[in-house]
């Protein structure tokens, strides 16, 4: 109890005094929102602004009510030590009342776990430019929510926040998203890869070192300019709608595509978002551990399946979280999915046995199923299955940990540090 009331008095003096800082320095605000893509997209738009203004973005995955202040003041997260939480405050009170220096363009990733959360960050940040990344049919988070409708409607309301002459940057492939756009008043401009809008990827084509695949190439166009992009240490047409995306931004602040996309050389996917590693016995490690959702499973499952691989295609998938009363359905699509997209299936969790299950039930040969409730158990068989030439996607929920599986998979583990997700000291207890 005592524990809930200091967060809350750590939430409320935060964000006053970010509310402040903000109304004495007037960055412009770029706001992202969505179910999938957040913090690649974010990276990608400051990676294409750095070097032209004055820019800070939001560190990892800062997007939540305490994150976003944080953000906006230039702190760090003080986890549970509430002596760094006391020094924040003082730190944030020097920011919002003294500062003289501040950066000119704010890029903020904003997030909603519960109805109201988005409400009570519009009531004291007002965007400029707000990208909204897609909604699939069911989106993360959905659990404290009546349907994923309402999850959608909590996350609009970031759009219907923008400054009156703000602009509205959004996916055209996404239905959902299009249904919006008659309902805004201000200048929108869409991105896409299956569909013509402003700026629309195209020729999306995986790149391979002999037989590893080891990044991806697509095309951007905008009116009569195009460029080609590669990215080289991660895979997915995810890429493709992160870059446009960025692209897009960077138009608005008189950036040039070609420049843009020499911007974006410089550019690293963040880890655990469909990263390429090294694994043992000269295999292939797919990534994508930060975190998990339906679309964003089956998405990752797609870029497996359209891999060209001399050895198996192995899918190790944990528990999908926070879908609630949609977790089984889900989790049984999941496995329908994956019967036709992997060779092998290594599952974890109570949840991912739905998974399973599906996976056999649509031909999946049950010799290649595995099932595990727990890592100990399912790393030590998965190192001794894996062979060389195969590609091992690695997929879970932030809380089922499964950056240890590529840990323990990695042929360079020594390396886990600078390339997987949650390898610093808060997360060695958890």
């Amino acid at each position: 109890m005592m524990k809930e009331f200091f967060k809350k008095c750590v939430v409320v003096i935060l964000t006053y005094e970010a509310s402040v800082l903000l109304k004495r320095r007037k960055p412009t605000i770029i706001a992202i929102t969505g179910s999938v893509g957040k913090t690649s997209t974010k990276d990608a738009i400051y990676a294409v602004l750095k070097n032209k203004v004055h820019a800070r973005k939001s560190e990892k995955s800062f997007n939540s009510e305490i994150g976003v202040p944080l953000t906006v003041l230039g702190l760090s997260n003080g986890w549970n030590n509430p002596f760094l939480w006391i020094k924040n405050i003082v730190d944030g009170a020097l920011h919002a009342f003294f500062s003289s220096e501040y950066p000119e363009v704010l890029v903020l990733e904003m997030g909603v776990d519960r109805k109201g959360d988005m409400k009570r960050l519009t009531q004291w940040i007002k965007p400029d430019i707000v990208v909204v990344t897609c909604f699939p049919d069911v989106p993360a988070h959905v659990e404290y929510f009546g349907s994923p409708q309402e999850v959608i409607d909590e996350k609009m309301i970031l759009v219907h926040a923008l400054k009156q002459d703000g602009v509205f940057i959004y996916n055209n492939d996404d239905a959902r998203v299009v249904q919006y756009v008659g309902d805004i008043r201000q200048k929108s401009f869409g991105y896409s890869r299956y569909s013509s809008s402003h700026f629309t990827a195209s020729g999306d084509t995986v790149i391979y070192d002999g037989a590893s695949p080891i990044g991806i190439e697509f095309t951007i166009s905008h009116v009569t300019q195009s460029v080609k992009i590669q990215e080289i240490g991660s895979l997915g047409v995810q890429n493709a709608y992160n870059f446009a995306a960025a692209l897009a931004i960077g138009t608005l602040f008189d950036i040039s595509l070609e420049d843009g996309a020499e911007q974006l050389k410089e550019y690293a996917t963040p880890p655990g978002r469909m990263k390429v590693i090294r694994g043992i016995e000269n295999s292939t490690l797919i990534d994508d551990t930060y975190n998990s959702s339906p679309v964003a499973c089956e998405l990752a499952l797609q870029t497996l399946h359209e891999l060209t691989c001399k050895g198996r295609k192995i899918a190790v998938l944990a528990d999908m979280l926070e879908l609630g009363k949609f977790s089984v359905r889900e989790h049984e699509h999941i496995g329908q999915t994956v019967a036709s997209k992997a060779d092998v299936l290594f599952t974890l969790g109570v949840r991912s046995r739905k998974i399973a299950e599906n996976a056999h039930d649509n031909g999946m040969n049950e010799k290649y199923i595995f099932q595990y409730d727990s890592i100990d158990e399912l790393l030590p068989d998965l190192k001794a299955f894996v062979k060389q030439n195969d590609i091992v996607l690695i997929k879970g929920s932030q809380g089922m940990r499964t950056e240890k599986i590529v840990k323990g998979l990695m042929a360079e583990p020594q390396k886990a540090s600078e390339l997987l997700v949650r390898q610093d000291a808060f997360w060695d207890g958890v």
